[in-house]
């Protein structure tokens, strides 16, 4: 009878994915209520700018202690706490762009929780996932974001036109308390004969099988990696760390920048209503949730029938997620229409979801036992891309305006798009020279 019941690392997965999904879902329709609500109030776009990137201030800032707390207290609560937060603050929050103070509070607060979840999900995947599950299970989470910024764009421009601004907000906090409750009722803690400490860090070298003698080790109390000096100095002055950074950060700056300033684009730079573009207002996205899955099965391919090497891999699929991506990018202001943004958003996105095969994956081939701490230095650099690339996108348009360029002009958006465009094409040209697939770390 057990047989037919779901494993419970199972149900563990699928709500992780739901996570991730309703997290993008907030982020991607923060942008579109704001907008809306923020060019009804004549909103400037330097302050814009401020708004939609004041959330990664506080997502900056809470990842690294969040990660630790996750360790100390349990990914489990941490996540639940950190959803009903944001969740709480999205019910309560007017949204009135004149209201610039409480926004900005609501916002950092917003991202303050947010920063606490990724690291909770990776603590929670640790200890419920075996190790020969881990790689397909942490690609259907994560590629959840995706999958949520999709139903975003789909479904929330559709319900500002016939509620407003302010419905997104509700709808958010609904979506975020009613997630919170599956949680509560399906998730626990693991066995702990079956997950042992080291495990339940959920970082680190516990994202690898563990040794007999280690295992012994940690059976008896003794946790390894206790007695164990990081190597800071060797992390920080490494190039292949540097390589992983770099390139987090640029597809961070195109992520975050396409997905906060994709509405304005269309509302102000083709004059097109997002209500009116139907469905195909969510293909890029769309399109990022099939690549990034697509990257993972072809990279598992390659290294698993020994066709190419881990670093080959690695930067084959990497470069070419990259390269595709600058030329789309590169391209977009060019297109007049909404279904050539679309298809250049689309070419974009997508291959800079097949380029996560290669950078994001790479701080387990080089840095196993330091995992944790690596994935925390790039996700810090890749949220620092938010901060910079959103508002210094507003700023952009300012300047244009200053300059008596119309926002329909394609040279006020030729700078937006070119900055992310000639970062995809510098970071691959660094991963291709620094990059390696080799363990370069005890």
């Amino acid at each position: 009878m057990k047989s037919k019941y779901i494993p419970k690392r199972y149900v563990i997965v699928i709500l992780t994915f739901i996570c991730t999904s309703v997290c993008y879902i907030e982020r991607v329709g923060f942008s579109i209520a704001y907008t809306a609500a923020a060019d009804a109030a004549g909103i400037d776009q330097s302050s814009k700018g401020v708004i939609l990137s004041t959330f990664y201030y506080g997502y900056a800032c809470s990842q690294i202690p969040g990660g630790w707390v996750a360790q100390k207290v349990g990914g489990r609560r941490v996540l639940l706490f950190s959803f009903l937060l944001w969740s709480l603050t999205c019910a309560f929050v007017p949204l009135d762009p004149n209201q610039v103070v409480m926004l900005v509070v609501a916002r950092l607060l917003v991202g303050v929780a947010q920063g606490f979840i990724f690291p909770s999900i990776h603590t929670v995947l640790a200890q419920w996932v075996p190790p020969h599950e881990r790689s397909r299970s942490v690609s259907l989470t994560t590629s959840g974001m995706y999958f949520g910024a999709a139903a975003g764009m789909l479904i929330l421009p559709t319900l500002v036109r016939l509620k407003g601004p302010q419905s997104v907000f509700l709808v958010e906090a609904a979506l975020g308390i009613m997630w919170s409750l599956l949680w509560l009722k399906y998730a626990s803690d693991p066995p702990r004969s079956e997950h042992p400490k080291a495990t339940a860090a959920g970082f680190g070298e516990s994202l690898l099988p563990i040794k007999g003698s280690q295992k012994a080790k940690i059976e008896n109390g003794v946790h390894s990696m206790r007695t164990q000096k990081i190597p800071w100095k060797r992390i920080i002055f490494s190039l292949p760390v540097w390589a992983i950074v770099a390139n987090n950060f640029t597809f961070h700056y195109a992520l975050y920048v396409l997905m906060n300033w994709l509405p304005t684009y269309f509302e102000l730079g083709l004059n097109s209503s997002l209500q009116e573009m139907g469905s195909s207002k969510m293909i890029p996205y769309l399109n990022m949730f099939l690549f990034s899955n697509i990257g993972g099965i072809v990279a598992d391919h390659l290294i698993t029938r020994r066709i190419m090497s881990v670093t080959k891999t690695r930067k084959l699929l990497n470069t070419v997620g990259f390269i595709v991506a600058s030329g789309a990018l590169i391209c977009l202001p060019l297109f007049r229409t909404p279904n050539g943004v679309v298809l250049c958003s689309s070419l974009a996105l997508g291959f800079l979801a097949l380029g996560r095969a290669g950078f994001a994956v790479n701080h387990m081939d080089v840095a196993p036992r330091y995992a944790g701490i690596v994935m925390g230095v790039c996700n810090t650099a890749g949220t620092l891309a938010g901060i910079v690339g959103v508002d210094l996108t507003g700023r952009l348009l300012e300047g244009a305006k200053a300059a008596q360029l119309d926002l329909t002009s394609p040279e006020s958006w030729r700078a937006v798009f070119l900055i992310p465009g000639l970062l995809c094409i510098f970071s691959s040209i660094m991963f291709l020279v620094l990059s390696t697939g080799e363990r370069i770390f005890d």
